[in-house]
């Protein structure tokens, strides 16, 4: 177990992650969420147009995304992401931020191709198992008729008691 969490930890450390939110605060905030879990190289994008240019030139392991921001919002900026023959790195994964938990927000993202999505305000070990995730159980980018987006998840191998992060997500197959 311990070797376990000294991988996930020395993965952590080598991630990339961009930020992309227009609002400054929620970028320190979430900066030193990912700080204090031991990620070192981290990007900001204070919106939709300048983080789609920042995957290009950074090329992050993850992307942290706002859902409201000015052109493109997070819905459009997935849209674009998602899309394997117009956009060069169509397989970052990404993690939804937003304040906005309804069942309809979530199966939106899901059905746009987010990896994971949280609530705002996020815990740290919200963060952390959303990464964890990421790294750990990574899904491969399949090609559904309009869809391009991580497999879907097989919600009968889903442990929720072993995710602390459990009251901040929501999972949809």
């Amino acid at each position: 177990m311990e070797s376990t969490a000294n991988q996930i930890a020395e993965q952590l450390v080598r991630l990339k992650v961009l930020i992309v939110d227009d609002e400054y605060t929620m970028r320190k905030v979430t900066r030193s969420l990912l700080q204090a879990i031991g990620v070192k190289h981290i990007y900001e994008a204070y919106d939709g147009k300048s983080g789609l240019e920042a995957i290009c030139t950074i090329v992050p392991d993850v992307v942290i995304l706002d859902w409201e921001m000015p052109s493109p919002n997070g819905p459009e900026f997935v849209r674009r992401v998602r899309s394997p023959d117009d956009f060069p790195l169509p397989d970052v994964p990404v993690i939804m931020l937003t304040c906005h938990g309804e069942r309809s927000r979530v199966v939106e993202a899901v059905k746009l191709g987010v990896n994971e999505f949280l609530l705002k305000p996020v815990s740290t070990s919200a963060l952390l198992a959303r990464l964890v995730s990421i790294l750990g159980r990574p899904r491969r980018m399949v090609r559904k008729g309009d869809y391009y987006g991580p497999e879907p998840r097989r919600l009968s191998s889903y442990k929720p008691e072993s995710d602390p992060g459990l009251s901040q997500v929501v999972l949809v197959n």
